[in-house]
């Protein structure tokens, strides 16, 4: 395993996902990681879950995996009623089969931090905005870790921190959604600036990992066009540009 690909937030975009596994084919990766939120979203949820059912790619679940499952009224989400009725049965128990958190090998993967889902492990939002985490509180909230390298997504962007001690996290960003707005804990938006699908690569070497952030030009434009078929001119806008406004 000298080479190994990570994805995370794929966001059921079909077409993203496609273009970034047509790169990874040409790269002599010997395994792909996945970091969850694979299918929420206005877009392909069951053409891009048929396809990593398909690969067997290894993968974890994220916030909005976990709420495809969940029992709650979809009549106040139109995407979630969406994304529910295009799921069949195979990719339902795909998804339940999921774990949160995954360790393999030297990889701690997770999807926001290991006990959390929802908060991001490398960033940190306040009222007026997001910043980078500092090292020292990122290794409090992640406690004793015994991998050299921590897998995390989440956020949508790219990034990467070495811990006191030497650990190293990854953050690949988002293969599928390079921009978005929330409002928990405070409202803020994440953006990658452009609207390209992005994954992280690690290779194996002598002295350690190494890590490149990889960007795709992909049909963004279709994806685009499908979000507003099914009522998303918000995700139309951040799929076009990477960008988002509060």
């Amino acid at each position: 395993m000298d080479r190994v690909a990570v994805v995370s937030d794929i966001h059921g975009n079909r077409w993203a996902l496609e273009a970034v596994l047509e790169d990874i084919a040409g790269r002599d990766v010997g395994r792909i990681l996945n970091l969850g939120d694979s299918l929420y979203g206005p877009l392909d949820p069951a053409g891009t879950a048929g396809i990593l059912i398909g690969l067997d790619v290894t993968s974890i679940r994220g916030n909005e995996d976990r709420i495809i499952l969940e029992t709650r009224d979809v009549e106040s989400s139109p995407t979630l009623h969406f994304v529910r009725d295009a799921l069949d049965e195979r990719h339902r128990r795909w998804l339940a089969a999921l774990e949160p958190t995954l360790v393999i090998d030297e990889f701690l993967l997770c999807h926001g931090t290991p006990s959390s889902d929802t908060e991001y492990l490398i960033r940190e939002v306040h009222p007026d905005g997001v910043t980078d985490r500092a090292p020292e509180a990122t290794a409090a909230i992640l406690g004793p870790v015994d991998r050299r390298v921590v897998l995390c997504g989440h956020d949508h962007v790219p990034g990467e921190l070495e811990l006191p001690g030497g650990a190293f996290i990854v953050d690949p960003g988002s293969v599928g959604l390079q921009a978005y707005k929330d409002d928990a804990p405070f409202p803020h938006v994440m953006q990658a600036g452009s609207p390209h699908a992005r994954y992280a690569l690690l290779e194996q070497r002598a002295d350690g990992w190494t890590f490149e952030s990889v960007t795709v030009h992909y049909d963004w434009e279709a994806a685009a066009v499908k979000a507003e078929s099914n009522g998303r001119p918000d995700w139309a806008v951040w799929l076009r540009t990477g960008k988002a406004e509060l």
